[in-house]
């Protein structure tokens, strides 16, 4: 269960946990005040199961949703968890390494939202043994430092982001400088907050692209 719908889940991909809900609610307020904007394009990197994208759909249905995945697997997965939940014909699910079926600068959204691989390569063995036996280590293998897959789409979103548009991501909860640092590098994004998860760990970070850019 997540965001209070049933959702199939396989060895293809990771069962979607209460903290990337935080994920779901900070997403849909941001929407909410954008609300004057009317349908709005979002994409969610990495989807997975769909878990992100079915709970947001399932509350604004109005808005177009897309979900990448490297895994043709895991595409399937979310399909079938879509299509239970009625909301096959709002969301797109395209097998991509998160951009690459997208064009810079023409593929515009205004909303880029992931739950990115981001524990250290180093602290995979000390996970809980069901998760090391029936998910995907691909999906939580983050590199050496953990941050490969964040810094990669806080580097390149802002080329498929709206002036404007916002960028939400689920981090480690001990990786609030090092993402300060990295979104201050890029230059090109304002209006950067942290959120802290049902525990009180930071882990949810949103950002909006500069309007000038």
């Amino acid at each position: 269960e997540f965001w209070s719908l049933d959702l199939a889940v396989t060895r293809d991909v990771l069962i979607p946990r209460p903290e990337t809900e935080c994920l779901v609610e900070k997403a849909l307020d941001y929407l909410a005040a954008d609300s004057d904007s009317g349908r709005q394009r979002i994409l969610d990197l990495g989807t997975g199961s769909g878990a992100i994208l079915i709970a947001m759909a399932s509350e604004n249905s109005q808005h177009a949703y897309w979900g990448t995945d490297i895994s043709a697997a895991a595409i399937q997965i979310a399909q079938r968890n879509a299509i239970v939940h009625g909301l096959a014909a709002n969301i797109h699910f395209l097998v991509a390494n998160w951009f690459s079926s997208f064009a810079v600068r023409t593929d515009l959204f205004d909303m880029i939202i992931s739950n990115p691989p981001y524990i250290r390569r180093r602290d995979l063995k000390r996970l809980q043994p069901e998760i090391q036996a029936f998910e995907p280590l691909v999906a939580l293998d983050g590199s050496e430092d953990g941050l490969l897959c964040l810094r990669h789409i806080i580097q390149s979103a802002h080329l498929y982001l709206r002036p404007s548009g916002m960028l939400l991501l689920e981090m480690g909860y001990d990786q609030k400088a090092s993402l300060k640092q990295i979104i201050q590098r890029c230059g090109q994004y304002e209006d950067v907050n942290f959120y802290t998860d049902y525990s009180g760990y930071d882990r949810i970070v949103a950002m909006r692209k500069q309007a000038k850019r």
